[in-house]
């Protein structure tokens, strides 16, 4: 994993940061300091063993993508993958939410 890459993701999360409202920027901080880590991993991994049982009435599809990002904070081969996925889906939302 890269400087760059590192520095990429970090970036991306500020964004996302910046964009909810204000209890989950408060979590997400919380989440993002050293010593979230002991809940963070174990969240992630919860979060995307529910979005893989996605067909269950109270899990969802959306567990996963939320599941690994908290995992790619403290796994550095992730970081890479999850930045560029950010970056893709922060441009489709900006293309879609564009006037016609």
């Amino acid at each position: 994993m890269s400087k760059r890459d590192r520095r990429r993701f970090e970036r991306q999360f500020d964004r996302i940061e910046r964009l909810v409202p204000d209890v989950a920027r408060r979590a997400m901080r919380w989440l993002r300091n050293p010593y979230g880590r002991l809940i963070r991993i174990p969240l992630g991994v919860l979060l995307v063993l529910g979005g893989i049982l996605s067909i269950l009435p109270l899990l969802g599809i959306w567990m996963l993508p939320l599941g690994l990002l908290l995992l790619a904070i403290d796994i550095p081969f992730l970081q890479r993958p999850v930045g560029q996925w950010i970056i893709r889906l922060r441009r489709w939302w900006e293309n879609w939410r564009r006037p016609k």
